[in-house]
């Protein structure tokens, strides 16, 4: 098998030999893969996530503060999802989110709600 191509600026011009178990070896490993989710079953499962309504909340917590502290915003995201690690991958989808903006202040980053 051979891999040619290119990483941003860099050529790539790989050559994998294999002997005929390990090609049986590989084949069996992509026949138990199961198949790909369609768009449409993922776009469906996405819109009924139970973490959904915890998403609202969160994004609903800083739009009634306006802005927010990283600690400050990451105590009520605890307290709404019940755990810290949930609390920390609400405030870092909130980071992520074209509706948020997120500055360096003193001592913490600032959350701001851009609506």
């Amino acid at each position: 098998m051979r891999i040619h191509g290119h990483i941003g600026d860099w050529p790539v011009d790989l050559t994998l030999e294999l002997d005929p178990a390990e090609w049986a070896q590989l084949g069996g490993q992509l026949t138990a893969v199961a198949p790909v989710a369609t768009a449409a079953a993922v776009t469906s499962v996405a819109s009924s996530r139970p973490d959904d309504a915890l998403w609202q909340a969160a994004r609903e917590v800083l739009r009634k503060a306006g802005q927010l502290s990283g600690p400050e915003l990451l105590e009520h995201l605890e307290g709404l999802a019940g755990s810290t690690a949930a609390g920390k991958r609400l405030l870092v989808r909130l980071r992520h989110s074209a509706e948020v903006k997120v500055e360096s202040g003193a001592d913490a980053p600032v959350y701001h709600w851009l609506g």
